[in-house]
């Protein structure tokens, strides 16, 4: 019996039909010689501190640094992760080959590990790694299963991320608390989150420090074509106005007119980022929604794998492009100009060398039906920027006039668009005019010698501070490290030195919001003043610095290339600790008073914050009647597995109200919801406000 346990009980009912494994059991399903289970996100995680010793239970500075000899893990406190898991133990115990169906990706690579590690695991592993989820792709994915083994690499990078993370976050969190907390603040340092902090601060103290100036500039009309005196900008009006009238005595010249053709590249094919940077600069969108939509998206089907930094496809899927073209008939009068010729093989599309376990997001060319607003505009960026790659580059002329009045020297500068070709793609878009840009304008044509008259007038401009960060330019900070790169060349160069991964960034900002150390403001981000002041208290460079945690960063990939070992990486990380904690015991700065975090509270002797409880998923939650079967979605209703001797059901609509997947789970596993308005009793007229309870005979009734 060959075992394979898919990441969600979607994917496993998936994976089960079309391996004919068709007879759902308690926790699986099983047939064709394969059984199929699940498990619903981390089941595992690493021990906590007081796991390995009593007294590290408490927040004590003299327990600093805690270094376990040995790092473990355990099964997260969930009911319905242990019930689940036995049922996996069982299984692994009693098959003779396990078919790891995770997530193929780096923490999908880890949440299984743990599973087998923590269900003691002896028999052969098998990989399944797929870059979709359709029929098609998983079906190639078990005809060319992978060795397990070949994975380890992986793993060990997932391990070194979670272990680095745990000796940094657990013991730095602790010794700045303790050290210079007050009350119940607690100080939260993380390796990725607190040189991203640390970034937000810096520009909100250029944004504080920021004096503004008046500058005037000399500008003259020629020709209907404004020109500027290209010349420092002056300080004064003074000065400014006896440029003007010196300008007034002399005539306009020429001296250089230049007319070049160029071409504007087409836009990259979309990683994680990329995506999220431009769903939040069209949309508003943080990093955190659009990673959710484009993982829903991927679900259904209609998309590949998200959670990838690279902006290109290996090079054997090229035969398939056409195919995945003419798919996308809602795009039809888009690809139609594509499919006429036969799709070239574009190097700044196929590239094998820039390509690891997955590509670049691209559709799967499934059609795309009743999507939400929210993921049809996300699905309708991907599609777009894939048609947009294959299109012809866009033409532009690039014109360049100089001249002088006097001994000032003008330019002006102009562009025209000749052909549109991937921008026909996006003709509906308003474009995006970057800082310093000049705007589309056709200048006329000027011949070197000519004069004449021109009417000069003084510019009064306002210098302007620098601008705070967006979600969209904080993630393209956290993926270069800081640098400000607008080349994407030279932004792939710089990836393997980013902090934190794709996947994770949107978590690490959403934490920055959770904790209050940053706040937004429309689109901008500012750092409050608690994130100020935590910054300022951490003298510890390493801690803040971006460009040293995108050095572990890139480590940690090559851990993941086998180029660099776990274990130098953890040792590397110990003596960090070891050594922080040395200089934040034997130094003194200014303790900080601030307003409380919330939800962590502070106790004499706190407790270490324990990880947020995965949410549960209905398909794995038990019968409440007869305890012993799954619950199955049907038309309306959830009902008992074994329905037809147990009788159990919950409606999916009850009293006139259609119940959120909350509300259905609150019953299940609370037997009551929160109250809801507008219930309606049968046989009242009119609506009240109530719970909704389960009786103990399972019915169901206003409480």
């Amino acid at each position: 019996m060959k075992l394979c346990i898919a990441e969600k009980p979607s994917v496993a009912r998936d994976i089960a039909e079309i391996l004919g494994a068709k007879q759902r059991k308690e926790g699986y399903y099983e047939g064709n010689d394969y059984q199929v289970t699940w498990t619903f996100g981390h089941f595992c995680t690493l021990k906590e501190p007081h796991d390995y010793y009593d007294q590290w239970k408490y927040w004590r500075l003299e327990d600093l640094p805690m270094i376990p000899a040995s790092f473990g893990i355990k099964l997260i406190d969930n009911p319905g992760v242990q019930k689940q898991f036995k049922v996996i133990a069982q299984l692994v115990e009693q098959c003779d080959e396990v078919i790891n169906c995770g997530d193929a990706g780096q923490e999908g690579e880890l949440i299984q590990r743990w599973v087998l590690l923590k269900a003691q695991n002896t028999k052969p592993v098998k990989r399944l790694w797929i870059s979709s989820l359709t029929e098609q792709a998983i079906k190639e994915g078990f005809n060319a299963l992978k060795d397990g083994a070949l994975y380890n690499n992986l793993y060990a990078a997932g391990s070194a991320r979670a272990i680095g993370d745990w000796l940094l976050g657990m013991n730095a969190t602790r010794l700045f608390t303790k050290k210079f907390g007050t009350g119940k603040i607690i100080l939260s340092i993380g390796r990725v989150q607190t040189p991203t902090l640390a970034m937000i601060v810096a520009r909100q103290k250029e944004i504080n420090a920021f004096v503004q100036e008046e500058y005037w500039e000399l500008k003259t009309i020629y020709r209907e074509t404004e020109f500027t005196a290209a010349i420092d900008r002056l300080k004064s009006a003074d000065k400014a106005n006896k440029g003007l009238a010196y300008l007034k005595e002399h005539p306009f010249e020429i001296t250089s007119f230049e007319r070049k053709e160029g071409r504007e590249g087409n836009p990259r094919l979309f990683d994680l980022t990329a995506l999220q940077v431009e769903a939040n600069k069209k949309f508003g969108y943080s990093a955190d929604d659009t990673l959710k939509l484009i993982q829903n998206l991927y679900e259904k089907k209609l998309v590949t794998y998200p959670r990838v930094d690279t902006t290109y496809l290996s090079e054997d899927l090229h035969p398939k492009i056409a195919g995945i073209l003419q798919d996308l008939t809602p795009y039809s009068a888009l690809t139609a100009p594509l499919l006429a010729h036969p799709i070239p093989k574009l190097k700044s599309v196929f590239d094998d060398k820039k390509v690891t376990d997955h590509h670049a997001i691209i559709p799967t060319g499934m059609y795309p039906q009743g999507l939400p607003l929210e993921e049809k505009r996300v699905y309708d960026l991907v599609a777009r920027r894939f048609i947009a790659a294959f299109y012809p580059e866009c033409k532009v002329s690039n014109t360049t006039v100089l001249g002088k009045v006097g001994q000032v020297p003008f330019k002006a500068t102009g562009k025209q668009i000749i052909t549109p070709g991937w921008r026909e793609v996006y003709a509906n878009d308003v474009p995006d005019k970057k800082e310093g840009e000049e705007e589309e304008k056709t200048l006329p044509i000027f011949v070197v010698g000519e004069s004449g008259p021109h009417i000069p007038k003084v510019h009064q401009g306002k210098t302007t501070p620098p601008k705070p960060f967006t979600e969209a330019t904080l993630l393209r900070a956290m993926e270069t490290a800081g640098k400000q790169v607008e080349d994407e060349e030279m932004r792939e160069l710089l990836k393997d030195n980013g902090i934190g991964r794709p996947s994770t960034r949107a978590n690490i900002i959403e934490t920055l919001f959770r904790r209050k150390y940053i706040e937004k403001r429309k689109k901008n981000i500012y750092a409050t003043q608690t994130g100020i002041e935590l910054i300022d208290t951490i003298q510890n460079e390493l801690l803040k610095s971006a460009e040293l945690t995108g050095n572990w960063e890139r480590k940690l990939r090559l851990i993941e290339k086998g180029e660099y070992a776990m274990e130098t990486f953890k040792q590397e990380l110990i003596a960090m600790v070891m050594e922080l904690t040395r200089e934040v015991k034997n130094n003194a700065y200014k303790v900080i008073t601030l307003t409380p975090e919330t939800p962590p509270e502070v106790e004499k002797e706190p407790k270490p914050k324990k990880e947020p409880k995965p949410a549960i998923s209905i398909d794995a939650l038990y019968c409440p009647k007869c305890k012993v079967h799954l619950l199955k979605k049907g038309h309306a209703a959830y009902g008992c597995a074994n329905f037809q001797v147990c009788g159990f059901k919950l409606p999916f609509e009850m009293m006139g109200k259609k119940l959120s997947e909350k509300q259905v789970t609150d019953l299940l596993t609370k037997s009551k919801t929160a109250k809801i308005k507008g219930l309606q009793v049968p046989g009242h007229g009119a609506e009240t406000e109530g719970r909704i309870v389960m009786t103990k005979d399972f019915n169901f009734e206003i409480g």
